[in-house]
């Protein structure tokens, strides 16, 4: 999960407007992407993910 973080950490110091989750095998959204705080698209497709929190639930 470590490439995940990553991934996150990226995003963040870019200030990303897209993240590309997909095919990560993930069953929870980490909470640091809520740190994201400039993205507008979230790819989460092909992962194992039941529910997203409440912080992204809108």
């Amino acid at each position: 999960m470590t490439d995940i973080f990553e991934l996150i950490q990226q995003a963040k110091a870019n200030n990303s407007t897209t993240l590309y989750l997909s095919s990560k095998q993930l069953r929870e959204l980490p909470p640091e992407i809520g740190q994201l705080t400039n993205l507008s698209y979230l790819s989460l497709h092909s992962n194992q993910l039941s529910e997203l929190p409440p912080k992204l639930d809108n």
